[in-house]
């Protein structure tokens, strides 16, 4: 999972870039990156690590231009160091630069096409970059002398029909201006606005409309599945929609864990989404236990308070805070290594004893990956004094991989593959564990926006919306285990040091 933002502005860009990443910074922390377009040349600053940190004074004066686009990376595939922060930049044609956010799932194929037939070259493992050069490979292909949008939606077509997976893009085209595309089944989001300024109208894509609301820009909408926008350099907007798009069919997982609770995606209030998870939970809980003990409900700060506030409500026990977050540990659930992960839960939470001590606790979180977390979490209730741990979870069991760029481990690595939920409930060490039914979680985002006929569900369901190669699942269980990372970082330790 990524963050992307792009804009055509009427004057330099790149604080409005910056200010926008932070506030994306949530859909990755591993690097980031901005490129501007001054004149006929890009300017680009990337580097491991956090917005804060990445950009300094110095880089932000040298990245000038009145269009750009930036990205927050957080890794699934290649390798998790600085050579695969983005945005990625080729020469040919015009020179352009790309920012993704998603995962390309016939990488092997497209590989060895750009090799064979389209004589390009990749210096990375990362499907962003190669999600580039089949980009600059089709736009080349259009050989115009005065490239029009018309030529530019064309590559972009010929892009959705060789890239499978998803992926939301923003290009800068030397020369030209500032292309986004979503791709044809609208896994990953991407949003547009607008802004007026003294000298004209400016544009933004963004990947969530929280970093619209900090800018100052308008909503418009959503991008849709399969549409491309290119905004030229003068500020004109045109649209496209291919004839390869797909119903809409948003990742739900969005909407469980990754988005900000103040964002809009696809017409649906993250926010209210988990307000009625809670319900459907509230609902579940006394449809099974109506003369249930739980004295208290506590949430797993921060993504679950939405959610544990109606939860408590509609059954007429007191909500409390119980733990104490750092807020300079990052999200425990994508950290390399099974011990660090581990450590990192204690770094992460404290808890507040005298919430728990000698009550009935019903601790709810937004979603159970590992079960490293919630075991930890349920052992720091108990050592609080707790008299009964309860648990519950506002999205159904994570049985199977996620592929469409939510770095989920091998499925040997998830608590409830292969597992029942009394079998996972003994594994976590609870009383009573409670899972959200993936019915009631789907009607609770559709809620929202009605015209949405099906979520992708895949790491809960194993039903993937684009259809997977026979042997996928396979390679993707060895690229992703934790031993599979930890050889990777041994290996890019061993060419650094060389």
């Amino acid at each position: 999972m990524c963050g992307i933002v792009g804009i055509v502005g009427t004057s330099e860009v790149a604080p409005a870039l910056y200010d926008a990443l932070t506030m994306l910074q949530h859909r990755g922390q591993d690097a980031a990156g901005i490129a501007t377009l001054d004149g006929s040349q890009i300017k680009l600053h990337k580097a491991s690590g956090l917005v804060r940190d990445v950009f300094q004074p110095a880089n932000m004066v040298d990245l000038t231009g009145h269009v750009g686009i930036g990205h927050a990376r957080y890794p699934t595939a290649g390798m998790d160091d600085s050579s695969e922060a983005q945005p990625f930049y080729v020469n040919s044609p015009y020179g352009i630069a790309l920012g993704h956010n998603g995962n390309l799932i016939n990488t092997e194929k497209l590989t060895q096409e750009l090799f064979d037939s389209d004589r390009r070259h990749l210096n990375t493992k990362s499907d962003s970059e190669l999600l580039l050069n089949v980009l600059a490979h089709e736009l080349q292909n259009q050989n115009p002398a005065n490239l029009r949008p018309e030529h530019i939606f064309s590559a972009v077509d010929t892009v959705y029909r060789r890239c499978d997976g998803a992926y939301s893009a923003v290009a800068l085209i030397c020369g030209h201006g500032l292309l986004g595309f979503r791709d044809p089944h609208g896994i990953r989001p991407m949003v547009i606005g607008f802004r007026e300024s003294e000298a004209g109208t400016e544009y933004a894509l963004a990947s969530e409309s929280v970093a619209l609301d900090v800018l100052g820009f308008s909503l418009m909408r959503d991008v849709a599945p399969g549409e491309s926008v290119f905004i030229s350099l003068n500020g004109e907007l045109h649209t496209h929609v291919s004839p390869n798009r797909h119903d809409l069919s948003p990742c739900i997982f969005e909407f469980v864990y990754f988005a900000r609770p103040d964002s809009l995606l696809d017409d649906i209030s993250v926010y209210k989404a988990r307000l009625r998870m809670g319900q459907a939970l509230a609902r579940k809980i006394l449809q099974e236990r109506p003369d249930h003990d739980i004295d208290v409900v506590i949430p797993v700060p921060d993504t679950s308070r939405t959610a544990a506030l109606p939860l408590a409500y509609d059954l007429d026990v007191k909500y409390r805070e119980g733990f104490i977050k750092n807020r300079y540990i990052g999200r425990t659930f994508i950290m390399p290594g099974q011990k660090l992960r581990k450590k990192s839960v204690r770094q992460k939470l404290n808890a507040i004893d005298l919430e728990f001590k000698n009550k009935n606790v019903l601790i709810v979180d937004d979603s159970i990956v590992r079960g490293t977390t919630s075991r930890k979490i349920i052992q720091m209730a108990r050592d609080a004094g707790a008299n009964k741990v309860y648990f519950a979870s506002a999205a159904p069991p994570v049985r199977y991989p996620n592929i469409y760029g939510i770095d989920m481990p091998a499925p040997d690595e998830l608590i409830a593959s292969g597992r029942n939920e009394k079998e996972i409930e003994k594994e976590l060490g609870a009383d009573w564990l409670i899972y959200q039914d993936l019915a009631d979680l789907i009607e609770a985002c559709r809620e929202g926006n009605e015209r949405i006929l099906q979520f992708d569900t895949s790491c809960f369901s194993g039903e993937y919306i684009t259809g997977v190669d026979d042997g996928y699942l396979d390679k993707i269980k060895l690229q992703r285990s934790d031993q599979a990372k930890a050889e990777r970082r041994i290996e890019n330790s061993v060419q650094l040091a060389s």
